[in-house]
C-alpha cells in the first residue's frame, strides 16, 4: 500500500519550477489552492513593500515529496511552508527541519493552535462535518445518524489514503469514546463508500448520486451560496479540523523575511484575508465567514499531533482493513 506518509520522502518527478527563486526575498511552498495562495502572497507583499516572493503550490503529499527530495539532495529551496496539517510539520520538527520562531502574534491564538516551542502556527480552521442533499429524507445532526437505515448505501467520504484532511478526521473520530473505529466499521456495514478526495464527495452529494457526505466545511458552504441543493452541518459531537499551519525551514536563507511572513499570516490583516477567502480564521478576534455559525457554536474535537504522527501508519492500515485499499 502506497501511503501518504511514504510519499513524503519519495523522490518523485514534480513538474513545477521555482523560476527565479534564487533571486527572490522569500520562497513559499504551499498546499493552498492557487487563487488562495496568490491572495495570501499579494496581501503579504502589500504589507511588506519591496519584498519579492516566489511560491510553488501542490497538494501536501506532492509538495512534501518535492521538499524532501531537495533536502536529501542538500539543496532545499523553500524558506516557508504553509500546508494542510500540523502532523506533517510535527514530523519535520522532530527531524530538525524547522526553525523555532516565537511570533508576537501568537498571543491572539488559542494555545492549542500552535507549537509551544514556536516551530509552527495554525493559520485557520478547516473542519470536516456532514453535508447532505436537500432532497434527503433525513436531516442529520450527529455523526451517528450516518449509521441509520435511512442512510444505507447513501454515504460517501474522502479516503485517508488520498486526503490528509481525511486521515486527520479519521484519527480524530477514532479517539472519541462514543465513536472510535467501531463507528467506521458500522459505516462500512451500512454501505458507506470511502474513495478519493473532498471534491468528489461534494460533486456526488450535490448531484444527488449520494444523499450524505463527510467533507471539509468551506466547499459545501461556498456551493450552497451559489445555489447548490445542499446543506452543511457541524455534528453535535464535534468536528475534526486541519489548521493549515505555517513554519520556517531550518535551512532558510531569508530568515527575517520568513519571520515577517509568519507574523503577517497570523496578523489581523492576514487573518481577515483568510476570512475573505471563506475560511475560519485562527485568531479569536476575527469573525467567521458568511454561512458559518458563531465561533462558540463550533465544537472542535482535539487531536494530539505527536500521537497522531506516531500512529499514522497503523491508523492508515486500520482504515484500509475496514474499507479496502482503493481509496
Amino acid at each position: 500500500m502506497k501511503t501518504l506518509l511514504s510519499a513524503f520522502t519519495a523522490l518523485v518527478s514534480f513538474g513545477m519550477i521555482v523560476g527565479s527563486a534564487n533571486a527572490a526575498d522569500l520562497v513559499l511552498y504551499t498546499s493552498q489552492p492557487n487563487e488562495d495562495a496568490q491572495a495570501t502572497v499579494d496581501g503579504f507583499k502589500a504589507a511588506n513593500p519591496g519584498l519579492d516572493v516566489e511560491w510553488v503550490r501542490d497538494g501536501t503529499p506532492k509538495i512534501m515529496a518535492k521538499l524532501m527530495a531537495e533536502i536529501e539532495a542538500g539543496n532545499p529551496v523553500a524558506d516557508v511552508l504553509l500546508i494542510a496539517d500540523t502532523v506533517t510539520l510535527e514530523r519535520m520538527k522532530q527531524a530538525g527541519q524547522l526553525m523555532a520562531y516565537k511570533s508576537p502574534e501568537a498571543a491572539n491564538l488559542d494555545a492549542s493552535l500552535y507549537d509551544a516551542d514556536g516551530y509552527y502556527y495554525s493559520t485557520k480552521l478547516i473542519t470536516s462535518g456532514i453535508m447532505y442533499n436537500t432532497a434527503a429524507a433525513m436531516k442529520p445532526t450527529s455523526w451517528k445518524d450516518l449509521e441509520k437505515p435511512e442512510a444505507k448505501g447513501m454515504v460517501t467520504m474522502p479516503s485517508p489514503l488520498t486526503s490528509g484532511a481525511a486521515l486527520i478526521h479519521a484519527q480524530t473520530l477514532a479517539g472519541v469514546d462514543s465513536l472510535g473505529w467501531d463507528y467506521y466499521k458500522a459505516l462500512k456495514e451500512n454501505g458507506a463508500v470511502a474513495a478519493g478526495g473532498n471534491g468528489g464527495v461534494l460533486k456526488s452529494v450535490a448531484s444527488g448520486e449520494k444523499a450524505y457526505g463527510v467533507v471539509v466545511d468551506y466547499m459545501p458552504i461556498r456551493e450552497k451560496a451559489k445555489g447548490a441543493p445542499i446543506e452543511f452541518i457541524f455534528p453535535e459531537e464535534g468536528v475534526s479540523a486541519v489548521t493549515e499551519p505555517v513554519g520556517i525551514l531550518s535551512t532558510t536563507k531569508h530568515a527575517e523575511a520568513a519571520k515577517k511572513f509568519v507574523d503577517y499570516v497570523l496578523s489581523k490583516d492576514g487573518q481577515e484575508g483568510f476570512l475573505k477567502l471563506g475560511y475560519i480564521p485562527a485568531r479569536n478576534d476575527v469573525a467567521l465567514p458568511e454561512g458559518f455559525p458563531v465561533r462558540d457554536k463550533i465544537k472542535v474535537l482535539p487531536i494530539n499531533a505527536p500521537e497522531a504522527l506516531k500512529n499514522s501508519e497503523k491508523d492508515l492500515k486500520t482504515f484500509s482493513d475496514i474499507f479496502g485499499s482503493n481509496g
